[in-house]
């Protein structure tokens, strides 16, 4: 029996194209969304641009007017006023001649391509693949609740290390604290798994470490899931809930609002340190606008990114009782009971220094009458030393300072 190929072709073309349009999403990526669900997010992520560059990493960066932005969208933000600048700084960094004497920040690789024009701000472009990696569409952009750094005072060492999450930090806490600042050696680590980060990062912590822990957060990271590759990237997070459900990274929710146009949350960053080679180092100031009552974040010397609106935070609308500076990584392998090889800072131990360890350098406090000080009774902490560790200084131009990092897995990290 002679059969009509261009026939049945045509039929099953036919079903096809009708199964398509009855079906009322169609489901798609590793995690099985519905293509309605990442079309609807991406709405709300990206906001039509008044300009578009092309960054020479891959990224696209939308230069978004300013009242157009994610934060905005937040229940709490309805009629929220952006605030341009903040009514005082810690370091009064609106002095031309400040401002002017610097001119070897680190940079965005987007740069190169352009800039955002006035009244707008650069929002890196979420993209469907983005969206894809992640676990659901309603947890991208948002970290673990395992992400909290927790010293021997708050939880016994061997529950922390059985979460996935491994520190290695310095810290100070029961105190009132109205920010904190230090300078952050920049390193591209290795992560072993796309599902794993390393990161370096300040803390500003309030309430208890609960369901309740209110966290404002800032540094550098290196996250396979979140951004698609393995660049060194400066990140902002926060929190007012401990992780279960307020809060993002950078832009990827409404919260955090910019006013600068031109650093991109999220945005690849360089020059990078090299091990034995040139050193480079980003400093972050997180501070509390005492007359708005905004937490602020400055990247370098001169450019003042935005704010997080007092009004999403119960702890932190009046102030921080704990700050922190270190890494973190996850080690995705911990309930097998073996160790991911993900570096942290530079992928070297503490104890090798200068070149070869990452540091942070002139770690300071801001304190009730906003001026920057040095802590005191500073304390560091480490899941397992064997694998990653900590190492403190004080004294001379780096001020309170330490060395931290490692390799993960080794002969006595298994």
């Amino acid at each position: 029996m002679a059969v009509n190929f261009k026939r049945v072709s045509f039929l099953l073309a036919l079903v096809m194209t009708v199964a398509a349009i009855l079906t009322p999403s169609v489901i798609s990526g590793e995690n099985r969304f519905s293509d309605l669900q990442i079309h609807k997010h991406l709405k709300r992520l990206n906001k039509p641009p008044l300009k578009s560059i092309k960054s020479p990493d891959g990224d696209v960066i939308d230069c978004v007017p300013i009242t157009d932005q994610p934060a905005l969208a937040h229940p709490l933000l309805i009629n929220h006023t952006v605030q341009m600048r903040p009514s005082f700084n810690p370091e009064s960094v609106f002095s031309e001649s400040k401002v002017s004497s610097k001119s070897n920040d680190i940079t965005q690789l987007w740069h190169v391509n352009g800039k955002c024009p006035a009244d707008t701000v650069p929002i890196r472009r979420t993209r469907k693949q983005d969206l894809y990696r992640a676990s659901s569409v309603e947890k991208f952009g948002m970290k673990s609740q395992k992400s909290i750094p927790k010293p021997k005072s708050y939880e016994p060492a061997s529950v922390l290390t059985q979460n996935g999450h491994q520190h290695a930090i310095m810290y100070v806490e029961d105190g009132v604290f109205y920010g904190a600042k230090a300078k952050i050696n920049v390193w591209n680590p290795d992560v072993e798994m796309p599902n794993e980060f390393s990161l370096a990062q300040i803390w500003v912590l309030g309430g208890n470490f609960n369901s309740d822990l209110n966290s404002i957060e800032a540094g550098w990271q290196v996250s396979p899931q979140l951004y698609g590759d393995t660049r060194t990237r400066l990140f902002t997070y926060w929190t007012s809930d401990a992780y279960q459900g307020t809060g993002c990274y950078n832009l990827l929710c409404s919260g955090f609002v910019q006013v600068n146009r031109e650093i991109a949350m999220g945005g690849s960053i360089s020059p990078l340190s090299g091990y034995g080679n040139s050193q480079y180092d980003i400093t972050i100031l997180i501070w509390k606008d005492p007359k708005e009552g905004h937490w602020w974040l400055q990247f370098g010397e001169k450019y003042i990114i935005g704010y997080w609106p007092a009004s999403l935070f119960s702890y932190l609308s009046e102030s921080a009782s704990m700050i922190e500076w270190g890494g973190e990584v996850v080690n995705s392998q911990s309930e097998e009971g073996k160790h991911t090889t993900t570096q942290m800072g530079s992928g070297r131990f503490a104890e090798e220094g200068w070149g070869k360890a990452s540091y942070f350098k002139n770690v300071q406090v801001v304190d009730g009458s906003n001026e920057l000080r040095n802590p005191e009774n500073l304390q560091v902490f480490t899941d397992q030393e064997n694998c990653y560790n900590v190492k403190s200084g004080d004294g001379g131009s780096w001020g309170s300072h330490f060395y931290y990092g490692g390799p993960g897995r080794n002969s006595n990290c298994p």
